[in-house]
C-alpha cells in the first residue's frame, strides 16, 4: 500500500490511496477495475482457512487418542489360560454358562471378572492331631491328602474357599476315624483305615466338585511307655513261637525215632551198628576224653553161652541176676562146668 502524493489541506490528504497490482489507485475499500481484491477481505479469509487447519489438527489427535485408548483396553482385556486351569468368568455379577479357557480369551473389565481355577491334583499335609482310641490310647497322627477340581464352577459357587474347605474336613475326619478303631487295627489294617478315611471326606466335598482320590495316613506316634510295653509284648510273642516250633520239631523227631527203633528193633545188630556209627562221629572231633554210654542189650548175644548156663544165671531186661543162692554157687563153678556149656553155644549157632 502507497501513499499518493496529495496537496496539503485537500481531502485527499487525509485518505490513503492503494496500488493494486493492475496498477490502478483507489481510495476506496472496493476493489478495483483490474481484478484486485481488498486487503481486509484476504486477511479474514486466512483467519478461517488456519482455524479450520487447526480444528482438523485437534480432530484427528482426538481421534488417534481414542484409538489408542481403544487398543489398549482391548489388549489389557486378553488373558491366557494354561491347559490345566479354567476361568470362571462373571460379568455384571451373573456367572456365564460355561467356564473358559484354556487358551486365548477375552475378560471385558469392570464389566466382567474372571477366577482362575486350577486342573491339577493338590497334595495337603494334615498336621499331627492327638487322638484317642477306640481302646483309650493316646497317640499322635499325621496324614497326607490328595484332591483336585473337577467341577470349577461348583468350587466357585459353592464355596468361598475350596482349599480351606476340604483341609478342615479332612481334619476332623482324620480325628473322628481313628478314635474310632482300635491301636492294633490302626497299625496293622492302614489300608482299611485310608480307604474308610477318602470315602468319608470325598462324599463331603462331592457337592464342591473336588474329587479326593487318596487318603494316607503318614505316622503313628506312640507314647514310650506303650512302645516299651509292646517290645516286650513282640518279645513274649516271639519267645512263645519260639518254644512252640522247639516242641513241634521234637513231636516229629521223637515219631521218627520211634519209627526207626521199630525198624530196628528186630535186628539188635543194627543198634549196634548205629551205636558204634555215633562213636565215629564223636571221634571225628579229634576229642582226647570219650564218655560213651554201652547199654547192656549189646552184650546179650555175647552173654547167652547155652541152656546150662541160663539155669544159673538170667537175663533181666538185658541184666545178669543170680536166679538162687545156688545159681551162684554154680555161677562161680571152676571151667570145666563151662565148658560143659559149649556144645549146646554151638549147637545153637549151628557152628
Amino acid at each position: 500500500m502507497k501513499g499518493n502524493p496529495a496537496v496539503p489541506g485537500s481531502p485527499l490528504a487525509s485518505k490513503p490511496t492503494w496500488s493494486n497490482t493492475c496498477g490502478c489507485s483507489t481510495t476506496s475499500v472496493f476493489f478495483c477495475f483490474g481484478g484486485a481484491q481488498d486487503p481486509v477481505a484476504g486477511g479474514r479469509n486466512e483467519h478461517v482457512e488456519s482455524g479450520a487447519v487447526m480444528s482438523m489438527v485437534n480432530l484427528a489427535t482426538g481421534l488417534g487418542f481414542a484409538l489408542a485408548l481403544i487398543i489398549l483396553y482391548v489388549l489389557s482385556s486378553i488373558r491366557v489360560l494354561t491347559e490345566y486351569e479354567r476361568g470362571v468368568i462373571f460379568r455384571l455379577g451373573r456367572v456365564l454358562p460355561d467356564p473358559k479357557g484354556p487358551g486365548l480369551i477375552m475378560v471385558f473389565g469392570p464389566v466382567d471378572r474372571m477366577t482362575r481355577i486350577g486342573l491339577r491334583t493338590v497334595t495337603k499335609v494334615i498336621e499331627p492331631q492327638d487322638v484317642i482310641t477306640k481302646d483309650n490310647v493316646s497317640v499322635k497322627v499325621d496324614a497326607v491328602l490328595y484332591y483336585r477340581v473337577i467341577d470349577p464352577m461348583k468350587a466357585v459357587l459353592q464355596v468361598e474357599n475350596y482349599m480351606y474347605a476340604t483341609s478342615q474336613v479332612a481334619l476332623t475326619t482324620l480325628r473322628s476315624t481313628v478314635g474310632q478303631a482300635e491301636l492294633d487295627e490302626l497299625l496293622t489294617e492302614r489300608d482299611k483305615v485310608n480307604h474308610h478315611l477318602q470315602a468319608i471326606i470325598d462324599g463331603h466335598t462331592e457337592p464342591w466338585g473336588i474329587k479326593v482320590s487318596v487318603v494316607e495316613i503318614k505316622d503313628v506316634d506312640l507314647p514310650d511307655a506303650m512302645k516299651r510295653s509292646m517290645a516286650a509284648q513282640a518279645e513274649a510273642e516271639r519267645a512263645r513261637r519260639a518254644k512252640v516250633i522247639n516242641a513241634e520239631g521234637e513231636f516229629q523227631a521223637s515219631t521218627r525215632l520211634r519209627q526207626a527203633a521199630e525198624i530196628m528193633t528186630p535186628f539188635p545188630m543194627a543198634m549196634q551198628m548205629r551205636y558204634l556209627q555215633a562213636l565215629a562221629e564223636v571221634a571225628a572231633d579229634k576229642n582226647s576224653t570219650i564218655i560213651f554210654p554201652l547199654p547192656l542189650e549189646l552184650l546179650a548175644p555175647f552173654l547167652k553161652h547155652g541152656g546150662d548156663g541160663a539155669s544159673s544165671a538170667g537175663m533181666t531186661y538185658g541184666k545178669l541176676e543170680n536166679a538162687s543162692p545156688e545159681g551162684k554157687d554154680q555161677s562161680q563153678s571152676p571151667k570145666p562146668a563151662a565148658l560143659g556149656a559149649t556144645p549146646a553155644l554151638v549147637g545153637a549157632n549151628g557152628r
